[in-house]
C-alpha cells in the first residue's frame, strides 16, 4: 500500500512545486537539471551574475546570502516550498527561522545546515557527541591560541577555517615557523572570515574516500531509509578535488565501518537528501573527516558510473520519490581548470578529448576564470579503476582553455 501520493504542479503556473537553490555553482546545476526534469519550478540565487545553475534555472537572482535581511526578502518574495542550500556563506540562523515558522522545508534539514556550514558543529557533533573516530584537533580564535593549538597537535598538522570548501584557506604546516603564514592565509581565504580555524592531526591513512549517503523515503511506508553508493576515490591538491574514481577497492570491515560513521552522522542531522561524507581509511580501521548534505565535488564520477547520479538521487530523494543508489560501469572523473584569470574564455579540443565513446565533458559555464578554478570535468569509463582515471585525465588534458 502506497503511504501517500507525492504530487508535483506545472512550472511558471499556480500550480508550482518551488524550489529555492542557495548557490548555484556546478553542482547547483546538475541539481536543477534534474529537478526540472521532475516538473519542478527552479529559482537559483548566488553572490554573482550568470553562475552555472542560474543558466538552466527558471529564475534566478543575485545577492549576498550572508545577509539575514536580503535573504528573508528573497525568501518571502518566492515562497519556495524548499529551500536547497549548495554552499557555506549563508546567513543559516535565517533558515532555522524559516523552518521553525514552517515557511519551506529545508534541505536537508535547518538543524544539518546549521551544523556543516561550519566546521566547529560537526565535528563536535560527530566526536563529542556521537563518539566517533576523529583525527586530534583543537579550535584558535587568534594568532596566539592558534600558535599553542599547533604545539599541543603537533607537527604537520592540518588548518582550515571553519566556513570554507574546496581547499580554500587550508593548509599543511609542517613546523613552527610555518604557523603564522598559516593563520593569515586561513584568515583570507576562507569563503566567510570567521576569525576561528581547526588545527587537526595528521593521520596515517592509505586512502580516503567520499561515501555518498542518501537517505530518502521508502514508497511503500514513508518511512526515511538509508541507501550508500559504492565508495569513491579521490585525490586531493591544497584541499581541492582533482580526481575521483569508483568504486574505491577497500576490505569488507573498512566498508562496514565507513557505512556505520556514514549512518550515524546522517541520522543525526536528519532530513532527506545525500550526504557527501568524508573519510580516511586505513587497513580496516575507519576515521570521520567531515560532512556536506549535499552533492559532493568528488560525486561528478557518478554521471558517468551510476544509473541515478548523485544530483539524480538528491533530486528524488528531497521530492519524497524512490532512489536507486546501483553503479553500471568503473568510471573516474578529472577537473578542467581555467589556468588564467580571464573572463570570456574559449574552449577547444572538445572534438579530441571526445573521441573516445567512453569519455564526457561538463563545462560549467562560469563567466569568469582564475587559475585554480574549476571550469569542467572529464569523465570515464573502463574495466579498471587505474584505466578509467587515466583515460579521464588524458580527456581532461586535451581540453585547451583560451583568453579571447
Amino acid at each position: 500500500m502506497i503511504y501517500m501520493s507525492v504530487t508535483i504542479g506545472t512550472p511558471l503556473q499556480a500550480s508550482a512545486f518551488k524550489v529555492l537553490l542557495l548557490g548555484s555553482g556546478e553542482l547547483g546545476k546538475e541539481v536543477v537539471i534534474s529537478l526540472q526534469r521532475l516538473g519542478v519550478e527552479v529559482h537559483a540565487a548566488d553572490r554573482y551574475d550568470h553562475a552555472p545553475a542560474m543558466q538552466v534555472a527558471h529564475y534566478s537572482y543575485t545577492l549576498n546570502m550572508a545577509d539575514a535581511e536580503e535573504l528573508k526578502q528573497l525568501i518571502q518574495k518566492i515562497q519556495p516550498h524548499l529551500i536547497v542550500p549548495e554552499i557555506e556563506a549563508i546567513a543559516t540562523q535565517v533558515l532555522v527561522e524559516i523552518e521553525q515558522q514552517n515557511i519551506a522545508t529545508v534541505i536537508p534539514s535547518a538543524k544539518a545546515v546549521n551544523l556543516t556550514m561550519n566546521r566547529e558543529g560537526i565535528r563536535r557533533l560527530a566526536a563529542e557527541e556521537l563518539g566517533l573516530p576523529t583525527s586530534a584537533y583543537r579550535f584558535a580564535d587568534s594568532i596566539e591560541s592558534f600558535r599553542a593549538a599547533c604545539d599541543d597537535i603537533g607537527y604537520p598538522n592540518f588548518v582550515k577555517p571553519v566556513m570554507s570548501s574546496s581547499g580554500k584557506g587550508q593548509s599543511r604546516v609542517k613546523s613552527f615557523d610555518e604557523v603564522d603564514a598559516a593563520w593569515e592565509y586561513a584568515q583570507t581565504g576562507g569563503r566567510v572570515n570567521q576569525g576561528k580555524v581547526i588545527v587537526e592531526s595528521q593521520i596515517d591513512f592509505d586512502f580516503e574516500i567520499t561515501l555518498l549517503t542518501v537517505r530518502a523515503k521508502n514508497a511503500e511506508t514513508g518511512e526515511i531509509e538509508t541507501q550508500y553508493c559504492d565508495p569513491i576515490g579521490h585525490r586531493q591538491d591544497a584541499g581541492d578535488y582533482v580526481e575521483s574514481w569508483q568504486p574505491q577497492a577497500m576490505t569488507p570491515a573498512a566498508l562496514e565501518e565507513s557505512k556505520r560513521i556514514a549512518h550515524k552522522v546522517t541520522a543525526a542531522l536528519g532530513g532527506c537528501g545525500i550526504f557527501g561524507v568524508e573519510l580516511f581509511v586505513k587497513g580496516d580501521k575507519v576515521w570521520f573527516s567531515e560532512v556536506s548534505p549535499r552533492p559532493h565535488d568528488t560525486g561528478l564520477v557518478t554521471l558517468a558510473s551510476q544509473f541515478q547520479s548523485e544530483f539524480e538521487l538528491h533530486a528524488r530523494a528531497i521530492l519524497g520519490l524512490p532512489v536507486n543508489t546501483t553503479r553500471h560501469s568503473v568510471a573516474a572523473s578529472a577537473v578542467i581548470y581555467a589556468g588564467v584569470d580571464d573572463t570570456n574564455l574559449s574552449f577547444s579540443g572538445l572534438n579530441l578529448a571526445l573521441s573516445n565513446p567512453n569519455t564526457d565533458l561538463r563545462l560549467f559555464g562560469k563567466p569568469e576564470g582564475f587559475k585554480r578554478r574549476r571550469m569542467g570535468v572529464a569523465t570515464a569509463r573502463a574495466e579498471t579503476t587505474d584505466q578509467a582515471r587515466e583515460l579521464a585525465l588524458e580527456t581532461a588534458s586535451q581540453v585547451s582553455v583560451q583568453q579571447n
